[in-house]
């Protein structure tokens, strides 16, 4: 039996590109059995996911965790809501910050934490503008010439 690892470390690469991150923050999650299991496996992805309030509590929306591969008819829907686990307080700071106009919380990382537990990495974040984007590239770029030259 192939042992699972815990050096999971699922990215939204395409967050960094349109978001300018203003606080980052760690969540617990809460999933049934056979979400950990596949997430354990690295079949999770972020892309086009986000995060909302619902009655106080977050939820993630649209983070894709594919069907455990072992599963049975006890096996998960893919894209259903998932409730992430904040403190009180954060939570809070959170919803006062939302309500600031153009700001938004986006998942950035997905991990396997040292005690086991699936944790989720996320970020109160502004939109970039194009110009903004722009600016990306080229620091990218001019970054990526230096590294070739030394």
């Amino acid at each position: 039996m192939a042992k699972l690892s815990n050096n999971i470390h699922i990215e939204n690469r395409r967050a960094k590109f349109d978001y300018q991150f203003l606080e980052k923050f760690v969540a617990g999650m809460m999933l049934t059995g056979t979400e950990i299991k596949s997430i354990r496996e690295g079949k999770a992805g972020l892309s086009d996911s986000y995060c909302y309030f619902k009655n106080n509590d977050l939820y993630i929306k649209n983070m894709h965790i594919s069907e455990y591969s072992k599963g049975t008819h006890f096996n998960h829907d893919p894209l259903r809501e998932r409730k992430l686990l904040l403190n009180k307080a954060e939570i809070n700071k959170l919803e006062k910050k939302l309500k600031d106009q153009g700001l938004t919380i986006i998942p950035v990382k997905l991990f396997i934490s040292e005690n086991g537990y699936a944790k989720l990495e996320i970020a109160l974040a502004k939109g970039k503008k194009e110009f903004d984007k722009r600016e990306s590239i080229k620091k990218r770029d001019t970054e990526r010439e230096i590294s070739r030259k030394l």
